[in-house]
């Protein structure tokens, strides 16, 4: 038994979410949604460790069709981000379209029909013409590759994954990574902790948070004038895009200013010098995500707090064992290590022409056109993809970016007729992802003497947009199917069945 729609999403977040609502605006109604949760939300559902908080200012950090004059701070915290989804769902009407506890475990292209068929883990199918991976790369946890961490008798949790059911109070308690995470989490919980251990492979740039509380007063104003709230997002925006001149190499002055700042935000916050060689980087200002904290250095220096720098020979049954042969043991370990986004698989099987897996088209590093096409997956579309990410501005604006292409595309594929299939044509992949590299091999995030999660094993950047993002903005304004190649289906190869309906069809949901 099958379930035809005409495109299908999978995921709920920012993106999954934002393709939802832009297919409703447009009238294209017959269209459904596969979340693997039970509630919309994506990243910011899943985390909800303590501290957790974004760190792109929200009046950017939203949908730009709607704005919201609610937040509490102007860098909003994770429950009223996750509140601000839920609220879109509502406003949009896409509930009706979304099935919950959907996970997907395997999409295949049939040929002859040239639709998609999408299986979930309960075993039910969907046939679409059009499928869209909204699955982001921040969706699944990644661990270090520590030998005998299973062998650990206390708790372990990921910051993704939360247990707010396990005590705190009293625990010794070991916290593992020094990303966006980690310095969210680590003031989240030292006083509750008996005792919090920060374990350091590489220390982080940070600067103060500005992060503006917006009272009531605030809010009504921003509510009653929408104009404030645009000019407001708009200052934001440029004075982020305006670090990727130092990033991208045009003004390398500007890296040298802003590790002035770091520096000098460090020697205020922690007045002993040991500690503060400890907390200092020995590479360029952006090489790695740039932090934001008004209280990570104050939670490491507080009487029960340590920093521990000596590498992580292994973990034990009792605890983690250093290089310096140092056992120290927990109660609970943290892993604060973030997610599988450099080394990007498919989340589920996903084949395409003659049988192509994702995964071995990816073997030697994620690559897509624009972030969004891959040559040998008709009619399938990536959201947050390949080479889509950021290190300096918000990702809100890169997915809406990419919203609009793949709107457009649809589109153009609908007005050729249910029976066309469009795929990216594989010399215009390569070159795009050759003058990527070029480009990549500039910027601060190749130079800059790190290494991150941005990076591959081999030292691919598969994560990040190596420019500006306003460059991307005016690429993928429209949908150039010059690029791709056009094709129809063999008349003796289409179906029988009766043909399914246009897009913008009704497509009640189940």
């Amino acid at each position: 038994m099958y379930t035809d729609t005409e495109v299908l999403i999978i995921g709920t977040g920012f993106a999954g979410l934002g393709m939802s609502i832009r297919l409703m605006q447009e009238g294209l109604t017959n269209f459904t949604v596969l979340e693997q949760a039970g509630e919309v939300g994506g990243t910011w559902r899943d985390n909800h460790y303590p501290g957790v908080a974004c760190d792109v200012p929200s009046h950017l950090y939203s949908y730009s069709f709607e704005q919201n004059p609610r937040w509490s701070r102007l860098f909003a915290p994770q429950r009223e981000i996750f509140d601000y989804l839920k609220h879109c769902a509502d406003k949009y009407g896409v509930r009706p379209h979304i099935h919950f506890h959907s996970e997907v475990v395997k999409a295949v292209f049939d040929e002859r029909r040239g639709q998609w068929e999408v299986t979930t883990q309960a075993g039910k199918v969907y046939r679409a013409r059009v499928l869209i991976s909204g699955s982001g790369g921040l969706s699944r946890p990644s661990f270090p590759e520590i030998p005998g961490r299973e062998r650990f008798a206390g708790k372990t949790v990921h910051t993704a994954r939360w247990d707010h059911d396990y005590p705190l109070a009293g625990k010794r308690v070991a916290v593992i990574g020094t990303g966006a995470s980690a310095i969210q989490v680590v003031p989240g919980i030292v006083d509750k902790v008996g005792h919090l251990s920060l374990f350091q492979r590489t220390p982080a740039w940070v600067l103060p948070k500005p992060n503006i509380r917006m009272d009531d007063k605030q809010q009504k104003r921003l509510a009653k004038n929408p104009w404030l709230q645009r000019a407001i997002r708009n200052g934001i925006y440029w004075f982020l895009e305006s670090r990727a001149l130092g990033f991208t190499g045009h003004m390398p002055g500007m890296q040298a200013k802003t590790e002035v700042q770091a520096r000098k935000f460090l020697a205020q916050q922690v007045k002993d010098p040991v500690l503060r060689a400890k907390l200092t980087p020995n590479y360029k200002v952006g090489c790695k995500r740039m932090l934001i904290s008004n209280s990570y250095y104050a939670a490491l220096q507080k009487p029960n707090a340590s920093l521990v720098t000596s590498g992580i020979r292994e973990i034990t049954e009792r605890g983690i064992v250093t290089q310096d042969g140092v056992e120290h043991e927990f109660d609970a370990i943290v892993f604060a290590t973030g997610f599988q986004a450099a080394e990007a698989v498919a989340p589920f099987e996903l084949r395409g022409r003659n049988g192509l897996d994702l995964n071995e088209a990816w073997r030697d590093g994620a690559e897509a056109y624009k972030g969004t096409a891959v040559a040998g997956f008709p009619n399938f579309f990536l959201l947050v993809g390949p080479n889509t990410g950021l290190g300096h501005n918000s990702m809100v604006f890169m997915i809406e970016s990419q919203l609009q292409y793949v709107l457009d595309g649809l589109k153009q594929l609908r007005a050729r007729g249910s029976d066309s299939v469009v795929e990216v044509k594989p010399d215009v992949q390569q070159k795009y992802n050759r003058d990527l590299a070029e480009r990549m091999s500039k910027t601060v995030w190749a130079t800059g003497g790190c290494v991150s999660w941005y990076q591959t094993k081999s030292g691919k950047n598969t994560t990040l947009w190596p420019g500006f993002t306003f460059e991307y903005r005016l690429r993928t304004r429209k949908f150039d199917l010059e690029n791709y190649e056009l094709r129809k289906l063999e008349p003796r190869s289409r179906p029988r069945e009766k043909a399914q309906p246009e897009l913008q069809a009704p497509h009640p949901a189940e």
